[in-house]
């Protein structure tokens, strides 16, 4: 199903390009205690997968990669920033790493090593060209709207690849139709069944919205909300006066074992979308997200734009420009704009 938006309008063209000079991210790390037994370092890596930046690492030290932690995965093309930890033990040896694509920007120590979700959010800055006058206004509009009523937080194309092979994949497996040996790819594709099916249900659930709540997100009885510390509960009622004030979300289902489930009017349609045979461990995840600090730039005579904004973790900042944009964004048709720098 298409990722659509809670605004009905006809789109906005304009273009933007992942690579090092336009599309930068900065994870927003924890608060490290200081000290302790592991080293805390703060890494910048350009046009580089965070599996091979660990992989860098690695090899230097001469370790298993397993040993070294990491947050969330950052994209390829683009500059980020992005935490690892790695035992204190290598802090001498890690003085002489150097790597073209790689920087170590500071280190400091903690208690243990870096878990996947380690993180507060992340912090986008993105150039948008072939932007008119007339155009930056309307992005600008829309951007403070998603700052202020939010927008889906849907898994963004980059979650699928790039011509939506590895959702077939995912779908053969879990037909029976394709064995896989490698438990990585395998649980690789398991999230990606998961994840196509939470997209979906979120069309669903944002088409509901257009037609019943004049655009805005409809809440239902028997929702499960996600409090500002992640704390799942299911009130008697919805809670439309906290969710406006952003203390809290109404979450969708990743199927899987071991998650609850919405009750009531919600749990009618999420079960459209859950597999109660999947064994795998399930999830739920925040059905709307809240910009933060969002700041833009129009440069005039350029047709450029800088946005920058904060997302929370785990969300998609080509989901953000998809709700600007009132289009859906594919990798092969992000492409490299021909403008004047």
């Amino acid at each position: 199903m298409q990722r659509i938006y809670l605004d009905e309008k006809e789109p906005i063209h304009f273009k933007f390009e992942q690579n090092q000079e336009d599309f930068i991210v900065d994870e927003i790390g924890l608060e490290w205690k200081g000290s302790g037994n592991f080293s805390i370092y703060h890494i910048k890596k350009v046009e580089i997968t965070t599996w091979d930046m660990i992989a860098a690492f690695a090899e230097f030290l001469n370790i298993n990669a397993e040993k070294i932690g990491y947050a969330g995965l950052k994209d390829k093309h683009a500059t980020t920033t992005q935490y690892i930890s790695i035992e204190a033990k290598y802090e001498k040896e890690l003085k002489k790493f150097k790597h073209p694509q790689i920087k170590i920007l500071s280190g400091t120590r903690h208690s243990h090593s870096i878990r996947m979700g380690d993180l507060a959010g992340n912090r986008f800055s993105i150039n948008l060209f072939e932007v008119s006058q007339i155009q930056a206004g309307q992005i600008e509009k829309l951007a403070r709207k998603s700052e202020k009523l939010g927008l889906p937080n849907y898994f963004g194309y980059q979650r699928f690849g790039r011509d939506g092979d590895s959702i077939e994949q995912a779908n053969k497996m879990i037909e029976g139709d394709l064995h896989i040996e490698d438990a990585k790819l395998k649980k690789f594709l398991i999230s990606i069944y998961q994840s196509v099916r939470f997209n979906d249900w979120l069309a669903e659930r944002v088409q509901m919205s257009r037609d019943e709540n004049n655009n805005k997100f409809l809440l239902l009885e028997g929702d499960l909300y996600q409090d500002s510390k992640g704390k799942l509960f299911t009130p008697k009622t919805p809670q439309q006066k906290d969710f406006e004030k952003k203390k809290v979300v109404p979450t969708g289902l990743l199927c899987g074992r071991g998650v609850y489930r919405s009750t009531a009017k919600a749990a009618e349609l999420e079960a459209k979308y859950d597999d109660g045979f999947l064994y795998d461990k399930g999830h739920r995840r925040a059905a709307i997200i809240f910009p933060q600090d969002v700041q833009m730039k129009y440069t005039d005579g350029f047709d450029k734009m800088h946005i920058a904004f904060t997302l929370p973790k785990g969300s998609y900042a080509t989901v953000f420009l998809e709700n600007i944009a009132s289009k859906e964004f594919k990798a092969k048709k992000v492409k490299k704009p021909q403008t004047k720098r």
